[in-house]
């Protein structure tokens, strides 16, 4: 008797822990958050101006069938003369890795709150120290504003049915920062500090530097050239790359000097030895500028 009583507890241990086991997998799994896509879906866009990073992050809501802007009461997503987070969701950010002059007025580096108030004929933007309001623009307080100006809409041809921003007519050291949706689109200046950036490293590893490695006075040249410095510098520093090591670019950019020198016939005699060395190394990309360099000089002289 004692023995067959012992065999259902035995038996009923295991069906309890399976049951258990069951219910704690169940639960876990009922807890466990379906992913969908947004409707408005993040977008993190990096772009070097100059010499510093511009990262934005930002939603992308779409019009489907809507109207992008007007005024108050149609049936717009935005409505003209009231502060918008640029985008859905959450804030657009803005990081800048360095002091950027934005529209003129100069920003530290730092992250800073994106938000536009859109007028049929004028948009103010702002940067703010606030990058979670979200919804709530009128959260942020203006003392926090670490730029604020006005810009002109422009009107598209063609409708963008998804807000898009991008970085867009890059120099050596600007941007435009553009923002397009529906058939409305703005632009702002940014503008990196160049200058005091790259003179440092050139008085550092070039004129202050016994012994300057090939890349750095050819690119010390470079500047010069891009940035219409002083030429008879920029052609002895690209005279002693080209002494240690020809390469037939850096040849080429001997050229290109001596014809902004108006030395025509130094920059026949520089384009004719790049083009030599680029016909070596199979690269006719580089050939053809060399030829289109010759026919200008022979022209010039």
């Amino acid at each position: 008797m004692s023995f067959s009583t012992s065999r259902p507890t035995t038996a009923r241990i295991p069906g309890a822990t399976l049951v258990l086991t069951g219910l704690l997998l169940g639960g876990g799994a009922a807890q466990a958050q379906i992913s969908t896509p947004q409707p408005s879906p993040k977008s993190t866009l990096t772009q070097r101006v100059g010499l510093t990073d511009v990262t934005v992050t930002y939603y992308r809501p779409s019009l489907r069938n809507r109207v992008g802007f007007g005024e108050a009461g149609g049936k717009n997503i935005v409505t003209y003369g009231q502060r918008w987070r640029t985008g859905a969701n959450g804030s657009t950010v803005i990081k800048f890795a360095d002091d950027m002059m934005v529209e003129g007025q100069k920003v530290a580096a730092g992250e800073y709150g994106l938000y536009t108030i859109p007028g049929k004929n004028e948009w103010t933007v702002v940067l703010n120290k606030n990058t979670k309001a979200g919804a709530n623009v009128d959260a942020f307080k203006d003392a926090e504003n670490v730029a604020s100006f006005k810009v002109k809409p422009m009107m598209l041809k063609d409708k963008v049915e998804t807000f898009t921003i991008d970085l867009t007519d890059l120099t050596p050291a600007t941007a435009s920062l553009a923002m397009m949706w529906d058939q409305t689109a703005v632009k702002f200046k940014l503008m990196a500090e160049v200058e005091p950036k790259v003179m440092t490293q050139i008085n550092e590893k070039v004129i202050n530097n016994a012994s300057p490695s090939n890349g750095d006075l050819a690119a010390a040249a470079v500047y010069y050239l891009d940035n219409n410095k002083d030429m008879k510098q920029a052609l002895i520093w690209m005279q002693q790359a080209n002494a240690k090591d020809p390469k037939f670019w850096n040849v080429l950019t001997e050229a290109k000097i001596r014809m902004k020198m108006k030395d025509y016939k130094g920059a026949i005699t520089a384009a004719e030895m790049s083009k030599k060395l680029a016909t070596e190394a199979k690269n006719m990309d580089y050939v053809k500028m060399n030829d289109e360099l010759i026919a200008e000089a022979k022209k010039a002289k």
